[in-house]
């Protein structure tokens, strides 16, 4: 696996991530979405270089522009429901590619132990496309585990990439232990040194679901 972490470069999305972490102002929970968006949106960008494309003629009111178009098939995926904000940026940038979504959520055995468990999942197929997995948490590495093998259930994928605004070096660490061999990119915001006993990245920004969408019960 391969991994790029666009926070080695000094960008405007530092701002946008620090804005998440700021505790005053990821209160406001329509900002804290748009920057969430704004981070998927850079990512989508990002990645999209890395796209196969072709010149093509494009018709203007004066003349012809060849104009190279990439010609990837590409899937969205995204873990609800924290990575609904996320996604939607990709989307915004990528607004011709398939869709698709996966439940997953922490049961928990006691007050420090879970297990992730997956309920749901909508997909188109997969087969010989570019599958971009996005959830803007990467804490433990076990949902984006999970989901992925979820997604597999729908085809094998010409080319894979996750995609997190905030990740812990244990996540990356166990994904790269549990697939070795597996040609994949994962693109990351930032990169933070701890998790805490309930397995929250540490300084990490909190529950990005609850965030953005209320808490829940």
């Amino acid at each position: 696996m391969k991994i790029i972490n666009l926070g080695t470069s000094n960008s405007i999305l530092s701002r946008f991530i620090s804005e998440l972490r700021d505790v005053n102002i990821q209160k406001d929970s329509l900002r804290f979405r748009r920057n969430i968006e704004r981070a998927g949106e850079i990512m989508a960008y990002e990645i999209s270089k890395t796209f196969t494309y072709e010149v093509k003629d494009i018709q203007s009111p004066l003349g012809i522009a060849p104009t190279p178009l990439y010609t990837d098939r590409v899937v969205l995926a995204t873990i609800l429901r924290a990575g609904i904000p996320f996604h939607h940026g990709f989307l915004n940038y990528m607004d011709n590619a398939e869709n698709a979504f996966v439940s997953a959520y922490r049961k928990y055995k006691d007050r420090l132990n879970f297990d992730i468990h997956i309920e749901y999942i909508a997909s188109p197929l997969l087969t010989g496309k570019t599958l971009i997995i996005s959830d803007p948490m990467l804490a433990t590495g076990s949902s984006m585990e999970l989901a992925y093998q979820a997604l597999l259930s729908k085809g094998t994928p010409k080319e894979i990439h996750m995609a997190s605004v905030i990740a812990s070096r244990q996540a990356l660490s166990y994904l790269q232990e549990k697939y070795p061999d597996l040609d994949a990119t994962i693109w990351i915001a930032t990169l933070d040194d701890d998790l805490d006993e309930h397995a929250y990245i540490v300084p990490g920004l909190g529950d990005a679901g609850d965030l953005s969408y209320g808490e829940k019960d």
